[in-house]
């Protein structure tokens, strides 16, 4: 017998959305979850515009993510789980009321507006029977998770160096100044909180690096700059990490973010280095993981191979030469919450990212914003 569909809610992702519709294409590519009804705007007549854009049913468009879990809660097909896809100072207030209603949440990244305010989420949804993800994105893709198992497999030694960037162009203008709603958010502390580029893009760089390594940072020294004039927030990122491996000095690595790098898209990409080889993954050309031998010899897997593991095969959807992208990749973070929802407990591995990885990305943040202000060298990570 096939499982119910999952009914989903989505907040935010109203008319000018760029992540909202990229949600319901990922939530509805495996046939596991469907979204009926939402609060994409808290302007009535807008949020019955994206509706109707959704196909959902216009008396299930509301102005509010608090009506809308109000009166979906009292349907007997109401919804399961929320989509919180707006911008970053109303994650935690919309989670904390989803997890309250005991519906399941899948947040967009970073996951709230300050450190403080994720650890009175944790707090004041404690006992919660609903479930927790952020939408990290690029820990779906399927030479992602075969990068991660090579590294915890032993496949390139003794881990010795990590170089993870994330480049775009787009703000290299002051494009918050035409009516960008894109930009305008990102670039208000009041909306976006304490960091802009390194919230926006450098908490992925921070997150994968981490993922693929096996190895939390430890220690950070942060260069943040603002360089369009008039800006409040810093548009490039300079940082030297410290992992950790057991060692009095740890493991050193570099994280380089920046959106005034003048004709880049969205160049993330991801070298970890071992005593044996090293891993070269990027998020333009998704489908090949690269692996140089220390003896001189390359090896280019490729997407839907045979030849990768279990994590690899689990997340790909079609035979190799097929390219799968991004929205395979959200979709894979997706499906994933829904067999955890099934389960009644998210992976234990941590292969789906959580509130842990929440509350490092919110420290990350703040951690790197407050140690370049003050240029105070070395400083430790902590929560």
């Amino acid at each position: 017998m096939s499982e119910p569909v999952l009914r989903l809610g989505m907040i935010g992702g109203g008319p000018g959305s760029f992540i909202g519709p990229v949600h319901r294409m990922a939530a509805e590519l495996d046939g596991k979850i469907r979204l009926v009804a939402g609060a994409f705007s808290s302007d009535a007549e807008r949020s019955r515009q994206a509706g109707a854009g959704y196909g959902v049913d216009p008396a299930r468009a509301y102005a509010s993510h608090q009506a809308m879990i109000a009166a979906e809660g009292a349907r007997p097909d109401g919804i399961d789980l929320v989509a919180i896809v707006t911008p970053n100072h109303l994650h935690v207030p919309a989670s904390i009321d989803a997890l309250k209603a005991g519906l399941h949440v899948m947040c967009d990244k970073p996951a709230a507006l300050s450190l403080a305010e994720l650890k009175q989420l944790a707090t004041a949804t404690s006992g919660s029977k609903g479930l927790y993800a952020l939408t990290h994105t690029y820990t779906g893709y399927p030479l992602v998770r075969e990068a991660r198992a090579l590294v915890a497999s032993g496949r390139i030694g003794r881990l010795r160096k990590v170089v993870v960037e994330y480049s775009q162009g787009w703000l290299s203008t002051p494009l918050e100044d035409t009516g960008s709603k894109q930009a305008g958010w990102r670039t208000d502390p009041a909306k976006s909180g304490a960091g802009g580029c390194i919230g926006d893009i450098g908490v992925h760089a921070f997150n994968l690096a981490e993922y693929v390594s096996g190895s939390p940072v430890r220690e950070l020294c942060a260069d943040l700059s603002i360089m369009v004039p008039g800006r409040r927030l810093d548009d490039d990122c300079n940082i030297l990490l410290r992992f950790e491996d057991g060692s009095e000095r740890g493991v050193p690595g570099v994280l380089h973010a920046s959106q005034i790098a003048a004709g880049d898209r969205n160049g993330l990409r991801l070298r970890v280095y071992g005593t044996d080889a090293g891993l070269d993954w990027s998020q333009e050309t998704p489908n090949t993981l690269t692996i140089h031998g220390l003896d001189g010899r390359t090896e280019v897997l490729h997407a839907g191979a045979g030849n990768l593991g279990p994590a690899a095969r689990g997340a790909t959807r079609l035979p190799t030469g097929h390219p799968e992208g991004y929205i395979e990749a959200f979709a894979n973070l997706y499906r994933d919450f829904a067999a955890a929802i099934r389960a009644g407990a998210m992976p234990a591995d941590g292969s789906l990212p959580g509130l842990e990885a929440g509350l490092r990305g919110m420290a990350f943040i703040e951690t790197a914003v407050a140690n370049s202000a003050a240029r105070a060298g070395w400083v430790r990570l902590d929560i």
